[in-house]
């Protein structure tokens, strides 16, 4: 079983190299991702997930991200990123992943 620090690494290797089957093996079937301060998810399931980054981080070959500070606390993990390729400037983002059972269960995006 892959430690929350390792699946945060290994799905920000996938994310990068464009390998969504491996980006998504990463993740519960029931992955949930927030965008606070909405009060629910905007993704919900492995359909919808794997279907939205399809349809936009994996269909950008300029997209990536790096990890500029990472915090490793129990099941959680913070990663201060930043992403290339959506726009002229990189993008600040601050990701919580908490992980469950040896999958990322929840994403929390958390952007300027």
């Amino acid at each position: 079983m892959r430690s929350p620090a390792q699946l945060a690494q290994d799905q920000l290797e996938a994310y990068n190299a464009k390998d969504l089957d491996a980006f998504c093996a990463c993740y519960s079937p029931d992955v949930q991702v927030w965008h606070p301060p909405a009060a629910s998810p905007g993704l919900r399931g492995m359909d919808q997930f794997r279907a939205r980054y399809a349809a936009s981080s994996f269909a950008n070959p300029a997209q990536r991200a790096e990890v500029g500070q990472r915090i490793v606390m129990g099941n959680k993990v913070v990663d201060h990123e930043w992403v290339y390729g959506r726009s002229a400037q990189p993008e600040a983002v601050i990701v919580i992943y908490h992980c469950e059972d040896g999958l990322i269960k929840d994403v929390f995006f958390f952007s300027s």
